[in-house]
């Protein structure tokens, strides 16, 4: 009898030990989750009613159904916008995977002193959006900035960059490509954990360097490769800082610099249409979450994971 009493009174001991601990971890937890849903949650669900009202913040509005979606394809600036946000991101994550994993094969040769060169490389993701601005509106200057004085040097006389509506986007993301460090960082991180196990059965098989980087490393690297795909996607969809930085705002020349997430800003807070911009919010969710179905999708296809 004394045995049935100790193990019920054990089970209760346990029982009231297990409640205990899952109060605590809920108590430590009860930060992030109020923050997940003051911050997060609920604001997406508010969003979600505003985009079906007039609301302007200074007035709480009415709700007027889909018409702020209406108006939207009557809207010049909100298609121009859409056009300067696809061509910088059909351009800009493309260029940013070549010249990622370019840069982290080369800074993965073992050398002396390589551990500086990959610290150059990174320090530009340290600097500022405000600062990069500053610095290439200056380097830029088509009257007498570094580039252009180089290009003179040469011979070749050098566009207007940022003052001309043919190449802001190309200086844009030439602006961009400047600081994937944080992405050569990552390669660098998958480079490093291919076995090398393959490169010496490779070589065994007399394969030379272009084999062993097309049929080893590449796909090999596929999931990192993968990784930055869907982070740039998002990413480029969602540029704001240094083009809202280089143009105060106002997306010259010719609108040719206003991006899909300025224009919404400008709605939102300049305008204050904050059921307008709600709307243009839900669209780009819609868009960012089609194109990473698409990819995740597509990975199949071309994704290889070692041991796979």
């Amino acid at each position: 009898m004394k045995s049935i009493a100790n193990k019920r009174k054990a089970a209760r001991t346990a029982k009231t030990n297990n409640i205990n601990n899952g109060a605590t971890g809920w108590l430590f937890a009860a930060p992030w989750i109020i923050g997940l849903f003051l911050f997060y949650i609920l604001p997406l669900v508010v969003s979600i009613f505003f985009s079906f009202t007039s609301y302007s913040i200074l007035q709480p509005g009415e709700f007027i159904g889909f018409q702020n979606y209406k108006e939207l394809i009557n809207d010049e600036l909100f298609f121009k916008s859409i056009y300067n946000t696809v061509y910088f991101a059909v351009i800009f994550v493309p260029l940013s995977i070549i010249f990622g994993v370019a840069l982290a094969m080369l800074l993965n040769i073992k050398i002396k002193g390589m551990t500086i060169y990959r610290t150059i490389f990174f320090l530009p993701t340290l600097v500022p959006h405000v600062a990069i601005a500053v610095l290439w509106m200056w380097m830029l200057n088509p009257g007498f900035g570094l580039v252009n004085g180089f290009l003179d040097m040469i011979g070749i006389k050098g566009p207007a960059w940022l003052g001309s509506e043919e190449w802001s986007k190309p200086s844009l993301i030439f602006m961009s490509l400047w600081g994937i460090g944080q992405a050569i960082v990552i390669y660098l991180a998958g480079l490093g954990d291919i076995s090398d196990e393959y490169y010496e059965a490779a070589e065994v098989d007399g394969a030379n360097w272009f084999q062993k980087t097309f049929h080893i490393t590449l796909p090999l690297l596929t999931p990192v490769i993968f990784f930055n795909l869907v982070m740039g996607v998002i990413g480029a969809f969602q540029q704001f800082t240094l083009p809202y930085t280089l143009t105060q705002g106002q997306g010259k020349p010719a609108n040719s610099l206003t991006f899909y997430v300025m224009y919404l800003y400008d709605n939102g807070f300049k305008y204050f249409k904050m059921g307008y911009a709600s709307a243009m919010a839900w669209i780009l969710f819609v868009v960012i979450m089609i194109l990473t179905i698409l990819i995740f999708w597509s990975s199949k296809r071309w994704v290889h994971y070692q041991g796979k």
